[in-house]
C-alpha cells in the first residue's frame, strides 16, 4: 500500500513540519500514525486535525501526546505543520492527546480538545484558541470548560471525551460529547463557556465519537455505535431533537476497534473521514489511520452507507 510520497519513511517516523504529502491512496498518510479526524473547511481549503497514535510496537493501548494539523486545497495534495498543540499547553491537564473538534468563529479559531484533567479524576474538554487555523493555539480558558464531576449519568471516569461543536444557521453555537451517554449544551458566543444546562440523548447503541452537520435543512448526528464500533447516525428537523435513528451509515473499519468520524462538504462533494488500522501496526487496535471516501445521499435525504476503498479519493476541483 502506497498512501503518500514521502520516501524513507514508516508510519513511526517524524516527518519535518510544512512537509507536502501526495495521497494515492487509503489511508492518506502512511509515514505517522493519525486518528481521530475532525476536518474544517475555510477559505477554499480543508484543515485536518487529527491525534497521533504513538505507542511503541507491540504496546497495547493508545499513547497520544499531541495533535497533528495538515491542509489541502484538494483533499490530495497535503502539507503537514508543525505540531499547534498538545494537552501539556493547558496548565491544568496532565497529557492524552485524544479526540478533538475545531471550528472558526469571527475569524478566530477554537479547538476543543480531551485531554486528562490534572487534579480532577478522569477525562475533561478544553478550548483553545488561534488567529490561524494553523496555530500555534493557546489556552482560552484558563481552566477546563467540561470536567468528569458536571455529567453524573455514568460512573466511568472517560464520559467526558469526543466534543464535536456546531454553530447553527442563526449563530447559535453547540457543543456534543460523550461515551456511553451522550451529551450536549449549547455555548455561548465567546465559544469558550457553556450556556444553559448540559442534557442528554438517547440513542441506540451510543458508544461515543459524536459529530452534527447540516444538509438541505437537515440535521444529521453520527456516531460511534456499539464496540468494536460502527458509525451510525440520526436524522432531525431540529438542532435539538427529536432524532431519529436511520441505521448503520459506516461498518467496522479494519483492524480498529475504534470508529471515528468527520463529514464535510467541499468544492461540490461530500466526504467522509474516518481512520482504519490498515497500515502493518505490530501491536493490535492502536495505531490507527486516517482514510477518506466519498459520502452519497438518497433522495430521501437520508445518508448512504460509506463505501471504505483502498484507492480513496480524487484531487476536488
Amino acid at each position: 500500500m502506497v498512501a503518500c510520497t514521502l520516501s524513507g519513511t514508516s508510519a513511526s517516523a517524524q516527518s519535518p513540519a510544512d512537509t507536502t504529502i501526495r495521497a494515492t491512496s487509503n489511508p492518506i498518510f502512511t509515514h505517522k500514525y493519525t486518528a481521530d479526524p475532525a476536518a474544517l473547511v475555510y477559505k477554499d481549503k480543508v484543515y485536518l486535525y487529527a491525534g497521533h497514535d504513538e505507542a511503541p510496537a507491540r504496546r497495547e493501548g493508545y499513547v497520544m501526546n499531541e495533535w497533528l494539523v495538515f491542509s489541502s486545497p484538494d483533499m490530495v495534495t497535503w502539507t503537514e505543520h508543525k505540531s499547534p498543540l498538545k494537552p501539556t499547553d493547558f496548565a491544568w491537564a496532565k497529557g492524552e492527546a485524544w479526540a478533538s473538534h475545531v471550528i472558526e468563529r469571527d475569524g478566530k479559531f477554537y479547538w476543543f480538545s480531551t485531554v486528562e484533567h490534572a487534579t480532577i479524576k478522569g477525562k475533561a474538554i478544553g478550548v483553545a484558541v488561534s488567529d490561524n487555523p494553523i496555530g500555534p493555539f493557546k489556552d482560552a480558558r484558563g481552566s477546563a470548560l467540561i470536567t468528569n464531576d458536571m455529567t453524573t449519568d455514568t460512573k466511568i471516569s472517560w464520559d467526558d471525551i469526543d466534543p464535536a461543536v456546531f454553530i447553527d444557521d442563526n449563530g447559535q453555537a453547540y457543543i456534543f460529547w460523550g461515551n456511553t451517554v451522550l451529551h450536549y449544551a449549547k455555548l455561548k458566543k465567546n465559544m469558550v463557556e457553556l450556556d444553559g444546562p448540559i442534557k442528554t440523548i438517547k440513542l441506540p447503541h451510543f458508544t461515543e465519537a459524536p459529530w452534527v452537520h447540516k444538509h438541505k435543512g437537515m440535521y444529521y448526528l453520527s456516531y460511534a455505535y456499539q464496540f468494536p464500533e460502527k458509525t451510525a447516525y440520526a436524522m432531525s428537523k431540529n438542532i435539538e431533537g427529536p432524532w431519529e435513528y436511520k441505521g448503520i451509515l459506516n461498518e467496522l473499519a479494519g483492524n480498529s476497534n475504534t470508529n471515528h468520524q468527520a463529514i464535510i462538504d467541499f468544492k461540490g462533494k461530500s466526504y467522509f473521514i474516518y481512520h482504519n488500522g490498515a497500515i502493518p501496526t505490530d501491536g493490535g487496535s492502536f495505531r490507527r489511520s486516517v482514510c477518506i471516501d466519498y459520502l452519497d445521499y438518497n433522495k430521501d435525504g437520508t445518508m448512504k452507507r460509506v463505501v471504505m476503498t483502498s484507492e480513496g479519493i480524487k484531487p476536488a476541483k
